[in-house]
């Protein structure tokens, strides 16, 4: 249930990100000291937590869950869609393709 970018350069892309949740640019997300991004609504912040991870031509965003609880088709699919058009609404230009995997998929951990 991983999220896969296929980009040429993994680490600018997640600074170009990270610049604008910073900025304000991108208001629906937010990352914490770890780096793991969160929806930043109300219903669904921390619920989950999205950690990159570069790859040689590849980002992948993994899923994380919260201690103790299950990790719910309905969060981890909401997390994966707002979070691929983020990328397509914003960073459209720096990226080839973004997927979403059905199965636990490196770099996930619930």
């Amino acid at each position: 249930m991983a999220i896969i970018v296929d980009t040429t350069s993994p680490s600018d892309l997640l600074k170009k990100i990270k610049k604008a949740i910073d900025d304000g640019k991108v208001r629906s997300w937010s990352y914490d000291d770890d780096g793991d991004f969160t929806h930043d609504s109300e219903q669904w912040k921390n619920k989950a937590w999205l950690r990159p991870k570069v790859y040689n031509g590849e980002l992948r965003f993994g899923i994380l869950k919260q201690k103790d609880v299950n990790l719910e088709k309905q969060v981890y699919g909401l997390y994966h869609g707002r979070f691929i058009d983020m990328l397509l609404t914003h960073f459209d230009d720096y990226f080839i393709t973004a997927l979403a995997t059905a199965g636990k998929t490196e770099p996930d951990s619930f």
